[in-house]
């Protein structure tokens, strides 16, 4: 195995971004991407000072504070051939749990020229029905009347601004790295309306001096367990306490819409564009709605790997029909882009034996990627007469997932659902199956009126409960 250290020196370093969200896939994409072009003596002042917000930070807080905020990257390859790198550009961190007044502060200062941002698909507070920002949250509005220390990432950022234009510390840009349709647009609407709603006349000066560029990242990066701790230790002979790992394929495209300046991210791969769209639309609707098709069913048929998952050929031909069949025709290829090597390439990814993706982590916060994922791509589907039993399967094999909590095996397992709302819940445990197509995470459209998509789908809830999520499949694919 490889090991690459950094080749600059981490005190020269200056800090320019502020990281919202300092999880394993922002220091497996966002600081990879910056590592490497500090190596370049003009890119210095972009180094990154990560801020947590919640309580649950507080280990990665201090694992990472305890080796001088550095950490070992391992970059698995398909071939399975692995590189690790040590990754220097994260020079700060803040727990604003802590000390919620220095990241305010951070926010304000003059040298900051970007605040990015992973606080995942449900972090924007927004209505998965209406898409409108949810100002009767109980927690924002504490943040919109309080003086005092803000609770969410909203009032953080709201008074980070304040304090910045009180300052004439100049603009900045706000960049949402979230697997989310026109990102940006959607942080936009999120933070303007809260600050309109706290600030008028700072929301004025947002509209003059914030940009909100959209982008779309790809990367897939495991949650690491102590097991893997251990084993990348082992592999990589280091003693890190914050151990990282990911796949060799990594992907950013940004729309090139920075107020304050930007890193020379393209030396590094990064690619700016004028519109992100063609690109997100091809992510989202290939490789997140692919890999939400694929978590369903495989864990209900016991695969807990999504490599294992993928050693199944009716797995990987269901995945391959739902790419060719339902979403193909829906996906205008970017420029330069080869649609057909791009899915043969994501078969490849997901099969990839070195980085063996937990399914539980596909399976995580539906309620979340459902809207994001299958929903706009359903809706067209519905309206064009197209084959609906790939999504019809998909949803009753989500249904089962939350309802029963025991795959096919027998296996009794915990869902991880942060955004179950109590009347989604009711909408679960009803006996009628239908009634589920009502929960949250399903209301972009209203699947009730489509007759052809509630028959396949009330048929398959009944198969899945009787004969088992795997035969199921099976006679889908006859």
């Amino acid at each position: 195995m490889k090991t690459v250290s950094y080749h600059y020196d981490v005190q020269k370093i200056k800090t320019g971004i502020v990281h919202i969200g300092v999880g394993n896939f922002h220091r497996a994409h966002q600081q990879f991407y910056t590592h490497k072009i500090l190596e370049s003596e003009d890119q210095q002042e972009w180094g990154i000072c990560g801020i947590c917000l919640l309580p649950s930070d507080e280990k990665i807080v201090k694992n990472l504070k305890a080796q001088n905020l550095e950490y070992s990257l391992t970059v698995c390859g398909r071939d399975g051939n692995d590189e690790v790198y040590k990754i220097g550009s994260l020079r700060e961190l803040i727990w604003g749990v802590e000390d919620p007044e220095a990241v305010i502060e951070k926010l304000a200062d003059a040298s900051v020229k970007i605040i990015t941002l992973t606080i995942t698909e449900g972090g924007y507070n927004l209505d998965k029905e209406t898409g409108a920002f949810i100002l009767d949250d109980e927690n924002i509005q504490y943040d919109l009347k309080t003086s005092g220390t803000p609770s969410t990432v909203f009032g953080f950022v709201t008074e980070g601004l304040r304090r910045r234009k009180l300052k004439n510390n100049g603009g900045i840009t706000v960049l949402s790295c979230d697997n989310l349709q026109h990102n940006g647009n959607t942080a936009k609407k999120a933070f303007t309306t809260f600050i309109e709603a706290r600030d008028k006349e700072l929301a004025e000066w947002v509209k003059a001096n914030v940009t909100f560029p959209n982008s779309m990242v790809d990367r897939i990066t495991p949650a690491v367990t102590p097991e893997d701790v251990q084993r990348l230790n082992e592999k990589s002979g280091l003693k890190d306490l914050a151990p990282v790992y990911c796949e060799d394929f990594a992907q950013w495209v940004i729309e090139d819409d920075f107020i304050a300046g930007r890193p020379s991210w393209e030396r590094a791969g990064v690619e700016f564009t004028d519109d992100v769209t063609a690109f997100e639309n091809m992510k989202l609707s290939l490789l997140n709605a692919s890999h939400t098709l694929l978590s369903y069913p495989s864990f209900l048929m016991g695969y807990r790997k999504v490599d294992q998952a993928m050693e199944d050929q009716n797995v990987v031909k269901f995945i391959r029909n739902f790419m060719d069949t339902d979403i193909t025709p829906l996906v205008p290829a970017p420029e330069n882009t080869d649609l057909e090597d791009y899915k043969k390439t994501l078969i490849e990814r997901f099969s990839n034996h070195s980085v063996s993706d937990q399914v539980s982590r596909l399976c995580f916060d539906g309620m979340s990627k459902f809207p994001v994922y299958i929903i706009p791509n359903l809706s067209i589907m519905i309206k064009a007469g197209m084959d609906l039993t790939r999504t019809a399967f998909l949803i009753a094999s989500y249904r089962h997932y939350l309802k029963y909590k025991t795959d096919d095996q027998g296996h009794s397992y915990e869902i991880g659902e942060p955004w179950l709302t109590a009347e989604d819940q009711k909408l679960i445990d009803d006996e009628d199956p239908v009634a589920f197509l009502s929960v949250s995470a399903l209301k972009g459209t209203d699947l009730k009126t489509s007759a052809a998509f509630v028959d396949l789908f009330v048929r398959f809830v009944r198969q899945i409960k009787n004969e088992g999520t795997g035969p199921v499949l099976l006679s889908i694919l006859k």
